[in-house]
């Protein structure tokens, strides 16, 4: 899975990776290591308006939701099923890319992972990337306010993960960069399943 990414690029790195710009440049954040239970807002490309930046809450709230809860469940969404799960099934087609620069993930050293060991994974070949994601526009029935948000989508582990992320053998899915445009028109998700791979780096920390 992923619960823990990084981003310490400079606006001006993303902007140029991308080639696209902040909307709200004044509120992006650089940070070495982003808990996604802090539900905190970072930079995503949706495939509604892919020439601009925007900022969105991690963890998907879906729009029929009461309150905002479920976002604890929805950090990730398994992509092999999103399309069948009540709260991911109406936000397959709300593409987005959530751009990140590494994540972490813990090799688990004993069978109830009560010792592990930290490591942070980067793609070979991207220094910027895109995750893989859905988005979700949200309405807070008690203010009004709307909350859009999104899940990182996962799959099934390559080789290297399947050691490092040796409890549950699941990594988010790093788009190619040839492939981000093709994620954002709305190919098949099956094209992203596993055995579909980008180079993985992984650094013991």
């Amino acid at each position: 899975m992923c619960y823990r990414t990084k981003l310490n690029s400079s606006k001006k790195e993303i902007e140029s990776e991308f080639d696209v710009a902040f909307i709200d440049p004044e509120n992006y954040e650089s940070r070495e290591e982003i808990n996604g239970f802090s539900f905190s807002k970072t930079p995503v490309i949706t495939n509604e308006n892919p020439g601009e930046i925007q900022l969105f809450n991690w963890g998907l709230i879906p729009f029929w939701a009461k309150d905002d809860a479920i976002k604890k469940m929805t950090l990730n969404s398994r992509i092999e099923t999103a399309s069948e799960k009540p709260a991911f099934r109406n936000s397959v087609d709300n593409r987005c890319l959530i751009i990140a620069d590494g994540y972490y993930e813990w090799k688990w050293l004993d069978p109830k992972g009560k010792e592990k060991h930290k490591y942070l994974i980067e793609p070979n070949d991207q220094n910027i990337f895109g995750f893989a994601g859905f988005y979700s526009e949200w309405k807070d029935p008690k203010t009004g306010d709307l909350i859009n948000s999104y899940t990182i989508a996962t799959t099934d582990a390559n080789e290297l993960m399947q050691e490092i992320h040796n409890n549950k053998k699941r990594m988010p899915i790093i788009l190619k960069n040839s492939d981000r445009m093709s994620w954002l028109r709305g190919d098949a998700l099956k094209n992203f399943e596993f055995p579909y791979d980008v180079e993985l780096v992984a650094k013991a920390i």
